[in-house]
Formats: structure tokens, sequence, C-alpha cells
């Protein structure tokens, strides 16, 4: 790779980290750290025609099932979710969000939209150079 290469990939670096570093800063503004806004909105985003259990959400943020189960653990306790057995299966556990839980996730996923929205331009050129770079090489 040419040094120009090592540069662009340095800026992306700089600026996923940049974007990582305002997730956190405005989950923490609510008391929560970034992992547990990552669940709330994996939460939200569910879609499928069956539940989201504590096995499949632990899929989805791509952690351990003992360690989802803690995550899930620390947000109910501050009543952004409950959580209930699968009356089909009681081995299984479904994660919902409260009211509290939609309007916390709504909240800062807005927060997210608009620093997407701000980056978008230089996150969009460094992916088309990156694009550019593969099919050329």
């Amino acid at each position: 790779m040419r040094d120009e290469e090592f540069r662009r990939l340095a800026d992306f670096r700089l600026l996923l980290r940049q974007f990582q570093s305002f997730s956190e800063h405005a989950a923490q503004a609510l008391g929560l750290t970034s992992l547990q806004y990552q669940t709330l909105l994996a939460i939200k985003a569910h879609h499928e025609s069956w539940p989201l259990t504590v096995t499949a959400l632990a899929q989805v943020l791509l952690i351990k099932h003992n360690s989802a189960v803690g995550l899930v653990d620390r947000i109910e306790q501050l009543g952004l979710v409950t959580r209930h057995q699968l009356e089909s299966d009681r081995r299984n556990v479904v994660v919902e969000l409260t009211e509290r839980g939609r309007r916390t996730v709504e909240r800062l996923a807005t927060q997210h939209r608009a620093e997407l929205r701000r980056v978008a331009v230089t996150l969009g050129r460094h992916v088309h150079r990156f694009a550019k770079a593969r099919t050329s090489a």
C-alpha cells in the first residue's frame, strides 16, 4: 500500500472513533453506556415475527449469552426494559422496551442521526475512495 492509502485509512479510523466518542458521550449524558444504548437500539430495531430473546440479543450484539444477561439486568434496573419467559418455551427469555426505554432510545437515535448527517459527506467520500481503490487494484 502507498502512504496515501495509509493516510486514508487513518483518517477513516479517526472519523469512526470520533463518532464512537460522540455516541459514548450522548449515552453518558442519559446515564447509559454506549453498549446499553446499542442494546436498546437493537431491541427497538428488532422486526422479526418472533420476540427478541436474550440469546438472540447476544448474537446481535456479538457478545456471550452471560454478558447479555448481565446487560439486560442492568438496563432492566434502570426501568428501560422488561423481560418475561415465552409461554411456548419457558427456557427462552424475551426482552422488550418499556415506555421509558422507547423514549430514551428515540432521543439518542435522533441525536445519532443528526451526527451521522453531519459526517455523512466525509464518510461517503472515504467509502467511495476505498471502493474505487479496490476495483482499480
